[in-house]
C-alpha cells in the first residue's frame, strides 16, 4: 500500500507526517526508520510544505532516456552520467522558481526523483530497491546556454544550481513500482512532456547500485532519474507543473 509522506511548517514548528487525502496526520521520529503518530492531524491547505527530505545531496542523470537520446543522435552510455545540484536549488512545490540574472533561456526539465531510505555503498543491484525509500516528483531546471559556453568545460553544476532550480514534491511515495510509472510536465496547462519512466536505459536498481559504488548514499538522497523529450524555455510569470499518478503534483511558478 503506498504511503504518501510530507514536511511542513505549522505554527513556526517542521514536522512532518503522512498525508491522507486533504488532510496530515503528523508523526515524530524519524520518517526513514521508525516513526509514531502524535494523534495531531492538520489540514493539507493549512500547512506550508517544505521539500520531501532534506538530502546531502541531489544527483540528476544525463542521456538515461532512450527517446531523449535517438532524438539527440546519443548513443547509449555504459555507465551512467550524473551531476550534483547544490543545496542552495532545492525548492518546495508551491515556491517560485526564480529567474537568475542572465540573459539566457531558463527550460524546465520534469523528472522521476528516487528518495534514498538506508544509508548504502557498493550495494549490488538485487539488494538495491532494500536502500530505496520511496519516490517524489522533480523539476531539473537549467541553462542550456551555460553548458557549453566554455569549450574546455561543460559547466553542468553552474548551469543546474542556481538558487532555486531543484524543485521537488510535493511527497515522497512509498510502495511504487518505478516501472509502471509516466512523467507528465505542463506549462501554463499545455502538455510538454509525457513519457514513461519504463524507457529509461539504467533502471531505478542499476542506478542506486552503479552510484553507491561511487559515493556513499545516505537517506533522504535524491537520484533525479533523467528527462525525455519535450523539455522547452519557461517565460516569467508561467507555471510548470510536474505530475506523476501515484505520487502527486509538483507546481512551482517561474518569475
Amino acid at each position: 500500500m503506498t504511503t504518501k509522506w510530507v514536511r511542513f511548517i505549522q505554527a513556526g514548528t517542521i514536522g512532518f507526517g503522512k498525508l491522507d487525502g486533504d488532510t496530515v496526520h503528523e508523526h515524530r521520529g524519524d520518517m526513514f526508520t521508525e516513526s509514531q503518530a502524535t494523534g495531531a492531524d492538520f489540514a493539507l491547505a493549512s500547512l506550508r510544505l517544505l521539500t520531501p527530505t532534506v538530502p546531502s545531496k541531489v544527483i540528476g542523470l544525463w542521456n538515461n532516456f532512450k527517446a531523449l537520446g535517438e532524438k539527440q543522435g546519443l548513443e547509449a552510455p555504459p555507465e551512467p552520467l550524473y551531476f550534483l545540484k547544490a543545496p542552495n536549488s532545492f525548492l518546495a512545490s508551491g515556491e517560485d522558481i526564480r529567474k537568475p540574472p542572465l540573459d539566457a533561456r531558463v527550460i524546465f526539465e520534469g523528472e522521476l526523483g528516487i528518495v534514498i531510505g538506508k544509508t548504502c555503498t557498493a550495494v549490488s543491484e538485487p539488494q538495491a530497491l532494500d536502500h530505496v525509500f520511496g519516490y517524489t516528483c522533480a523539476n531539473d531546471v537549467t541553462v542550456p546556454e551555460i553548458l557549453g559556453r566554455d569549450a574546455t568545460f561543460a559547466q553542468w553544476t553552474r548551469a543546474k544550481s542556481f538558487d532555486t532550480f531543484c524543485p521537488m514534491g510535493p511527497v515522497v511515495a512509498t510502495s511504487l513500482d518505478p516501472a509502471t510509472l509516466t512523467v507528465k510536465t505542463t506549462l501554463e496547462g499545455r502538455v510538454r512532456q509525457n513519457y514513461p519512466i519504463s524507457d529509461m536505459r539504467f533502471s531505478v536498481q542499476q542506478l542506486v547500485s552503479l552510484i553507491s559504488h561511487d559515493m556513499t548514499l545516505h537517506p533522504g538522497d535524491v537520484i533525479l532519474c533523467g528527462t525525455s523529450v519535450g523539455v522547452c524555455p519557461m517565460k516569467p510569470g508561467s507555471l510548470v507543473e510536474v505530475e506523476i499518478d501515484g505520487i502527486g503534483r509538483l507546481s512551482n511558478r517561474f518569475v
